[in-house]
């Protein structure tokens, strides 16, 4: 199973340990199998080599991130659109007071 992570040495309180960075189609393939649920928690523990603390995280994660993909794009975009708007009106703020700066440097604005 270790084809599936990357394994790192850190050193904790003085000891060195083991940390596993686990890729997104490995958590997703675990997560998967917990949801369909023809093994035990423990058993894909087992089997994966991942604690089953974990699992139930990325089971949770799973199931809670399955709302977005059906909630629609429409949510998204009206987000995306507004985050954009705000970004810009801030960007023409900056530069109006840029030009004003600019025109009372040149004397425009006497």
């Amino acid at each position: 199973m270790r084809q599936w992570c990357k394994i790192e040495t850190i050193v904790k309180r003085g000891r060195k340990m083991a940390k596993k960075t686990f890729t997104a189609d490995f958590k997703s393939k675990v997560a998967i199998e917990a949801v369909k649920g023809n093994k035990t928690i423990n058993e894909l523990a087992s089997e994966f080599e991942v604690h089953p603390s974990q699992i139930q995280n990325w089971k949770k994660l799973l199931l809670e991130g399955s709302k977005d993909l059906f909630s629609g794009k429409k949510e998204k975009t009206e987000e995306s659109v507004m985050q954009e708007r705000d970004r810009l009106y801030a960007q023409v703020g900056r530069l109006a007071v840029e030009l004003d700066w600019l025109k009372k440097k040149t004397g425009h604005l006497s």
